[in-house]
């Protein structure tokens, strides 16, 4: 969409959230959670085009580790509690791409993840707060804040192609032990101290 993310061009600025470039971390803390993980799913809404290039981002991340991978399909909300029966005996957890789809059906997935025994990683820690095990990701508020900010130049006569697409420089890790615990996954305290939110 841009020429470099110093310098955009045309008409556009912005921030990027650099979500599939975190694909690798977010398998590693995953696989903290769950030691022994060889057999992962990925839950993802193949109508949307981020998906695409998330998923590949996953395979790379879990190849490099000796993690095999299984896609689940999904283009409407219908599909997902078919998606989860045909994960069960499969897979040891769940990687659920942050789409909208998936998104509004955040309880649902988590629901279901927790009825299979699966744990889940996310990338917006309002899955966790919905019941999902861990997320990892951009803090979305920070970015919405700086998004304001470069609004702010443009209305004061900055050129968007002059100003540098910005990347995130807050992520959060959040963690939900309820879940955990209902799941019988052991939160190493290495893993718990580096924390940013701690669902109890």
């Amino acid at each position: 969409m841009v020429a470099s993310l110093a310098r955009p061009g045309g008409n556009i600025t912005g921030l990027s959230s650099k979500t599939t470039d975190l694909a690798g971390k977010k398998v590693g803390l995953l696989r903290e959670l769950v030691p022994g993980l060889s057999r992962l799913a990925i839950l993802a809404d193949v109508g949307n085009p981020y998906a695409a290039l998330d998923e590949r981002k996953i395979w790379e991340a879990s190849r490099s580790i000796g993690v095999e991978v299984t896609l689940f399909e999904t283009r409407q909300s219908e599909e997902i509690d078919a998606a989860f029966e045909a994960m069960k005996g499969r897979v040891q957890a769940v990687f659920v791409l942050a789409v909208p789809l998936l998104f509004i059906n955040r309880i649902r997935i988590n629901t279901l993840a927790l009825a299979a025994r699966l744990p889940t990683m996310h990338g917006v820690r309002e899955y966790v707060e919905a019941g999902g095990l861990i997320s990892y990701g951009p803090n979305w508020p920070d970015m919405w804040r700086r998004a304001a900010d470069l609004v702010n130049k443009i209305l004061h006569g900055a050129k968007p192609a002059d100003i540098p697409v910005e990347q995130p420089n807050k992520f959060d890790l959040a963690i939900n032990l309820t879940t955990a615990k209902a799941l019988g996954v052991e939160v190493p305290p290495s893993l718990l101290a580096r924390a940013d939110q701690v669902i109890e």
